[in-house]
């Protein structure tokens, strides 16, 4: 196996034992960093910082991703213009900052009746969005919603 030390040197290929008492003699643990290579990679260092800086690492990748994120915008069949105008505003917005928007009608009572009008609105929005978006789910309906989900153009 091919061993590398604490600070990045290569030590060479060593076999399994001479690794290991290598390792121990300093106190030590053998981490195995990459098993399918050929031959495998190992790494003498400490098992308890290694894993923090790892999991630090992980942390502070997640802290700059926002690829996941989605806004929900709900509507009703029976919103006034304006109210659809503030709702359109804010889909734009959040377009630019490259989030999803999952946009939902609900509906009440006998408006389940009339899912029609929550078709017609639902194509309103997108028209009114001017293709700034890629629509990633056609209109379902999960009991009294009626839900698109759109995301941002790359």
């Amino acid at each position: 196996m091919r061993l590398i030390d604490e600070d990045g040197t290569q030590l060479g290929i060593k076999s399994l034992a001479e690794a290991l008492s290598l390792a121990q003699a300093r106190g030590k643990d053998l981490l195995e960093l990459a098993p399918n290579a050929n031959p495998p990679v190992a790494k003498i260092a400490d098992f308890s910082k290694y894993r923090y800086e790892r999991e630090k690492r992980i942390k502070e990748s997640r802290k700059h991703q926002k690829a996941g994120l989605v806004k929900e915008i709900r509507l009703h069949p029976r919103i006034s213009e304006h109210d659809l105008f503030t709702k359109i505003n804010h889909t734009k917005e959040f377009l630019t900052h490259k989030f999803k928007i999952k946009v939902t009608v609900v509906f009440r009572g006998r408006e389940m009746e009339h899912r029609n009008l929550g078709i017609e609105l639902l194509n309103k929005f997108k028209e009114s969005l001017d293709s700034k978006f890629t629509l990633e789910q056609e209109a379902q309906i999960e009991g009294n919603r009626m839900s698109v989900l759109i995301a941002p153009k790359r």
